[in-house]
């Protein structure tokens, strides 16, 4: 079997570690009998892509997105979107200690590049796991013999209980009319942050009011030094742990949350999508993780990655009912104990905390910069849920709704960041596994109430399609 190679990565991953298990995939594929074909070394920049277009044969039998740690989308539309042959996305277990940050982040990297390829019209396969184990040799060894994964994904619920229809009504109606901010453009590669504007006035009634990254941080620049200080000292006060981050950097984020808290009520804003890297660390040289997790202590949805369609959703759940949501990735997987990781990098609101008086505010673990927070989210009953362009052209709304329901348990954060762990009511592997290869959104909203009753009549009154696991 031709097989064409591809091994993504990005620089603000342990980068050494990803060089490693390539390195190990590699030579299993030629253990195995793979004759292989393509870039040997991690593709992380523009040139980097170029080469790798120059190494990438046309006429493979199979093409291996290998996920050595994340990275966007771009690489994978830009080199696999017309190929003809199958494709396969291998990513990596996780390799750090309890605490420490995502190394590699693989598995989401895979979520991301699945969107894309499955949204550009590819039927994508995905394994994981590392090359050492006896499961990854036996599932590559059977692609070698003509036999790829298989696709496995949970069983759809149906007939399930419906919340009352005219509640439903009113509760869209209310919504009717309400706009969410939008700061910047979604982050290159970043498929599920793209939206349409017009969908979503004719489908609920909501309109984006967008602004740029260079208004918000004149913004940011000429906020009141008087506010930016009561802000800061409140922040402090509710959370002590924040004095100890850099206070230059603390204090740009409480500059960030007086301007965003200024621009909800002169806008009116229900939630703000805000593109939070790379401008922020680069330029502004803070994080606004802290200043979305205040906003959100506020009451007003706020999603990283200029990630419209999920404050959209963040915004249907909490007016449905389930309380403060926050946006997360799937990160990491245990099918031996039927657990999933949901996990973003600490935005979260406090009170979503596990313990809310110890919600401990640092710095970004990629960027090292303030401010995150970091620390477990609490436990309970979970929903996650989230509204993605559907890749089917004959559905007029243009979304299709996904739903599923687990539980969180009490366990440390796993990652720096915001971590739940997550026991699911279906099976953990056949969720990721369908996830990822129907091309669902690396970003699902988690919620503490179930509003399943209510996700389902809202979805079959505006006949949006609905996929519950």
């Amino acid at each position: 079997m031709r097989c064409a190679v591809v091994p993504v990565a990005r620089p603000t991953f342990d980068t050494q570690k990803a060089a490693q298990l390539t390195d190990q995939a590699f030579a299993l594929l030629a253990e195995i009998g793979f004759e292989l074909h393509g870039a040997k070394t991690l593709v992380m920049t523009p040139d980097d892509l170029a080469k790798a277009k120059t190494e990438l044969i046309d006429d493979a039998d199979l093409y291996i997105l290998m996920q050595s740690s994340f990275s966007d989308a771009s690489p994978a539309v830009s080199l696999l979107s017309e190929k003809s042959a199958p494709v396969l996305l291998w990513s990596f277990r996780e390799p750090g200690e309890i605490g420490e940050r995502l190394l590699l982040n693989s598995m989401c990297g895979s979520n991301l590049a699945a969107h894309a390829l499955v949204h550009a019209g590819k039927n994508i396969y995905h394994l994981h796991g590392n090359p050492a184990e006896a499961r990854t040799k036996s599932v590559l060894t059977a692609v070698l013999n003509g036999q790829m994964p298989n696709a496995e994904e949970p069983e759809l619920k149906v007939d399930q209980s419906l919340a009352d229809l005219e509640m439903i009504k009113k509760i869209l109606d209310a919504i009717r009319g309400t706009k969410i901010g939008a700061i910047g453009d979604a982050p290159p590669g970043f498929t599920p942050c793209v939206y349409d504007a017009n969908q979503l006035i004719e489908l609920f009634g909501i309109e984006v009011e967008p602004l740029t990254v260079d208004e918000i941080f004149e913004r940011i620049a000429s906020a009141d030094a008087g506010a930016v200080a009561v802000e800061y000292a409140a922040a402090v006060a509710a959370q002590p742990s924040l004095g100890s981050v850099n206070q230059d950097e603390a204090t740009k984020v409480s500059a960030t949350t007086v301007v965003l808290d200024d621009w909800k009520t002169k806008s009116d804003l229900a939630a703000i999508a805000v593109r939070c890297w790379p401008e922020f660390p680069t330029q502004l040289g803070a994080c606004p993780c802290g200043a979305l997790s205040r906003m959100a202590d506020r009451g007003t949805a706020t999603a990283c990655e200029r990630d419209v369609l999920g404050a959209v959703t963040m915004l249907l759940m909490e007016e449905l009912g389930a309380g403060t949501t926050y946006l997360v990735d799937v990160v990491d997987q245990d099918p031996s104990q039927n657990l999933i990781r949901l996990w973003h990098c600490g935005a979260a609101a406090t009170s979503l905390a596990a313990n809310p008086a110890d919600a401990t505010q640092f710095t970004h673990c990629n960027r090292k910069l303030g401010v995150a927070g970091n620390f477990p989210l609490k436990t309970g009953p979970v929903v996650v849920a989230r509204l993605d362009q559907d890749v089917d052209p004959s559905n007029p709304t243009g979304l299709r709704l996904i739903v599923s329901n687990g539980e969180s348990i009490p366990a440390e954060n796993q990652f720096q960041g915001n971590t739940a762990t997550v026991k699911m009511e279906i099976a953990a592997d056949a969720f990721v596994n369908g996830l990822i290869t129907r091309g669902f959104p690396h970003h699902l909203v988690l919620a503490w109430t179930d509003i399943r009753p209510q996700l389902r009549q809202m979805a079959k009154l505006l006949s949006i399609p609905l996929i519950e696991w």
